[in-house]
């Protein structure tokens, strides 16, 4: 169940308690008028199912509340109400393949914004990643791919590409873009120091790596592993289950191609960097591909379930409609 908390002009209310009335999967509405000080206005309280939030907000957003008042959404971990199970058995489909576009939107903008502290961490990543694949240690990679946070603007690019967004995508592609170059070229003077101090050496790079060698090696592997890690990194993200993307970080080699390139090119192998950069790029198309593919699939499915759904209610009688919907 999601809550909303709407701040509606006065001459405007009306409106939205008949909207929410008339949707599906809605309940718990309360009114508090002039409870609203900042904007002005009434203050509307009420609970809607997660396959029906969309729709809720879609209809909202055409009344132009968000421009005049208010809307905030809120996850209720616990609901303890007959009322909330009739509602969620009245709206359509299932919660967990319901996506919630706005919040999808607003989460993937604040992943893809280029920031210090992104930076840091796609840095520090890779920084990690380059002692991973020196002293040939899968743990270091696998702790730099957890680290690295560039599925947010990966999924941004996506989400954009659905959305049309082109401020979203654009926003992405910087992240993306001046992310890999920083983190990269710190890495080359990381590598630089390391070497320096003797804690690097060519040696090491040119070894057989038995544990990290295929990092420079992409192959088709590298490739379906990229699209499947893709598409469950966009469920995870539509579905609220933002644990799952813990595996889909230590699934990708986005990290540690970069920072094999990084290495690879202070030492001049030439060979390692573009075999790295390979991978990077294999790696950077095929989670695009998938959440694109993903995204529209979800979006497919479910305006389909929605049509069903108001066709099944077309042909009920009026009685056997819920009270909502009547």
């Amino acid at each position: 169940m999601l809550h909303l908390r709407l701040i509606t002009p006065p001459d405007r209310t009306d409106e939205v308690v008949r909207l929410i009335e008339r949707t599906p999967g809605t309940t718990h509405l309360a009114v508090l008028p002039g409870a609203a000080r900042n904007p002005p206005g009434d203050l509307v309280l009420c609970d809607v199912a997660r396959e029906a939030g969309d729709e809720l907000l879609s209809g909202l957003q055409a009344l132009g509340i968000e421009e005049c008042g208010s809307i905030a959404v809120e996850n209720i971990d616990l609901s303890l109400s007959k009322r909330a199970d009739k509602a969620e058995e009245e709206a359509p489909g299932e919660a967990a393949d319901a996506v919630l576009w706005e919040h999808l939107t607003d989460a993937t903008h604040e992943e893809s914004t280029l920031s210090i502290t992104y930076v840091a961490f796609i840095t520090l990543a890779t920084m990690i990643a380059a002692c991973g694949v020196v002293l040939d240690n899968a743990i270091l990679i696998v702790g730099a791919m957890a680290v690295g946070p560039e599925f947010g603007p990966l999924a941004g690019l996506s989400t954009a590409l659905v959305r049309r967004a082109p401020r979203l995508a654009l926003r992405s592609l910087i992240a993306l873009l001046v992310g890999f170059a920083v983190a990269m070229l710190v890495t080359v003077g990381f590598s630089y120091f390391m070497d320096t101090v003797h804690l690097f050496s060519a040696e090491q790079l040119d070894a057989e790596r038995p544990n990290t060698n295929f990092i420079y090696r992409p192959d088709w592997f590298s490739f379906v592993v990229a699209v499947l890690a893709g598409a469950a990194g966009t469920l995870s993200l539509t579905s609220a289950k933002s644990g799952a993307l813990v595996g889909v970080a230590i699934s990708v080699t986005t990290v540690p191609a970069a920072a094999n390139a990084a290495v690879a090119f202070s030492y001049d192998e030439y060979r390692q960097a573009w075999g790295s950069t390979e991978q990077l790029l294999l790696n950077l198309l095929g989670i695009v591909l998938a959440g694109t593919l993903t995204l529209l699939a979800q979006m497919l499915l479910w305006n389909a379930q929605r049509r069903r759904t108001a066709r099944n209610r077309q042909q009920l009688p009026p009685q056997q409609l819920p009270p909502t919907t009547r």
